[in-house]
């Protein structure tokens, strides 16, 4: 059996797979009422912001008092995974959006693990084991037989109506997406180093920190529409996204990977878009096939693979 502290790593990771991804809904049922992207993302952290922005203050206290303040290069490093992990990457991720459909931007930021374990590699000189490999192929194959039709459909349907995602429009979309993919894969490996060291509860109140700063500073210098005066649902579904999927869930993913590293946390966030299945099916009414199921089952069968214990060596 594993132990007791990396079965919980794996239960966390897999949480915080399924929070995060349940943001996609909350995004959806905010557009309905008329914002843009940056003022989702903006009104996300506006509610989240001072919550971690409390936490650094009290992390902050009480590492001074210990004598453990931070070293210039670890105050460089904390404001690079503030800009990679949760600035950079969402923003790529929504501009990406512009040109590609939604099918084909899940699909490129399946890459995520896959990253993550190369860098690990190339970088840090980690190891790929056989069965993160296993875990890997098995649950791609399930990623490819659950979105290829709708990213088919979604190519088709722009093809035919003289959409963006042609010709160059695509290539930009997708080279967008993938930077999406690479800079959250850089933010985990990264953070993996920095976590052992300052802690899950410090790390991310200061990265987070630093994330809604720029936040702030790209809708004052990009905002199309006014914070004030939206409908009240609005703010209720971003107050919802900034406790369960956000601050929960960032806290859940560094616990993660302090326990079980990055890259086997990685993994497991592919259950993610897979719940997106079943949170559209009963929230927003959307159609679930026997495709989707069948790759749902095969994804959910290489996550088992992740998080099986080991076989003893003898």
């Amino acid at each position: 059996m594993p132990k007791i502290s990396e079965r919980s790593g794996l239960i966390l990771a897999a949480l915080a797979a399924i929070l995060f991804s349940a943001k996609a809904i909350l995004a959806k049922l905010m557009y309905r009422y008329g914002v843009d992207a940056t003022t989702v993302i903006t009104l996300r952290l506006a509610f989240a912001g001072p919550i971690f922005g409390a936490i650094a203050l009290i992390e902050q206290r009480r590492a001074r008092l210990s004598g453990q303040s931070l070293s210039w290069r670890d105050v460089g490093l904390v404001a690079l995974l503030g800009f990679l992990g949760y600035y950079l990457s969402s923003f790529l991720d929504f501009a990406g959006l512009q040109y590609i459909p939604a099918a084909l931007e899940r699909l490129i930021l399946f890459l995520t693990p896959t990253l993550v374990a190369v860098i690990g590699l190339i970088a840090l000189k980690k190891p790929i084991s056989k069965r993160q490999v296993q875990a890997l192929v098995i649950s791609y194959l399930g990623i490819v037989i659950v979105f290829w039709s709708n990213a088919k459909a979604g190519l088709s349907a722009a093809e035919n109506t003289g959409g963006l995602a042609l010709g160059s429009t695509l290539a930009i979309g997708s080279t967008l997406c993938f930077a999406a993919a690479c800079s959250y894969a850089v933010y985990l490996v990264l953070s993996g180093e920095l976590v052992q060291r300052l802690g899950s509860l410090r790390l991310v109140a200061y990265a987070m920190s630093v994330s809604t700063l720029l936040t702030a500073l790209h809708f004052v210098f990009f905002a199309t529409q006014p914070l004030l005066h939206l409908p009240w649902p609005v703010y209720a579904l971003s107050g919802a996204n900034a406790l369960f999927c956000t601050i929960i869930p960032v806290y859940l993913t560094m616990f993660s990977v302090q326990i079980i590293g990055a890259a086997r946390t990685s993994q497991l966030s592919m259950l993610g878009p897979i719940s997106l299945l079943f949170f559209g099916y009963f929230i927003l009414h959307e159609h679930l096939s026997l495709l989707q199921l069948i790759g749902t089952g095969i994804v959910l069968i290489g996550v088992w693979r992740v998080m099986a214990p080991a076989p003893e060596r003898a």
